[in-house]
């Protein structure tokens, strides 16, 4: 399966869980604030992203793969401001973030406010090579783009 299906199926689960208009949900588009979605919307998307893709993505894996297994206190708490260490691990997983507008200003709860569909067309390719990998199967671990 390469870049561009899972890219549909993830619109797809969007659109599905949120009730969104399909030209709402683009690559760029945040999912808390862009598209409105709580966190019993992201639930549901993450459910149905498990049903079409027999990937299973909880809550938490979403978290950990934002912060990167950073430990709260090096990456920021709830209210503090995220340290450089942690936005470098921003950058890496939301590569569309600017570093620089977010330096100093960003706490570490609105992180998830930057997260777009793009993000999670990366994070299940993520989780996709990990099962992969953990299934013996390495093969399956490369999407092309």
């Amino acid at each position: 399966m390469d870049r561009h299906e899972i890219t549909e199926i993830v619109t797809t689960a969007v659109v599905d869980g949120l009730g969104a208009e399909p030209d709402e949900v683009t690559p760029d588009a945040t999912l808390l604030d862009d598209l409105s979605a709580e966190s019993i919307d992201l639930l549901d998307i993450l459910f149905r992203l498990e049903r079409a893709l027999k990937v299973k993505i909880q809550a938490a894996q979403l978290a950990e793969y934002v912060q990167g297994g950073i430990p709260d206190e090096e990456f920021g708490d709830a209210d503090e401001i995220i340290t450089e260490k942690g936005l470098a691990q921003l950058l890496r997983v939301m590569p569309q973030i600017d570093p620089d507008e977010l330096r100093g200003t960003l706490k570490a709860r609105r992180v998830m406010s930057l997260f777009t569909v793009d993000n999670l067309v990366d994070l299940v390719i993520h989780r996709m090579a990990v099962d992969a990998m953990e299934a013996g199967t390495p093969e399956r671990a490369e999407v092309p783009a």
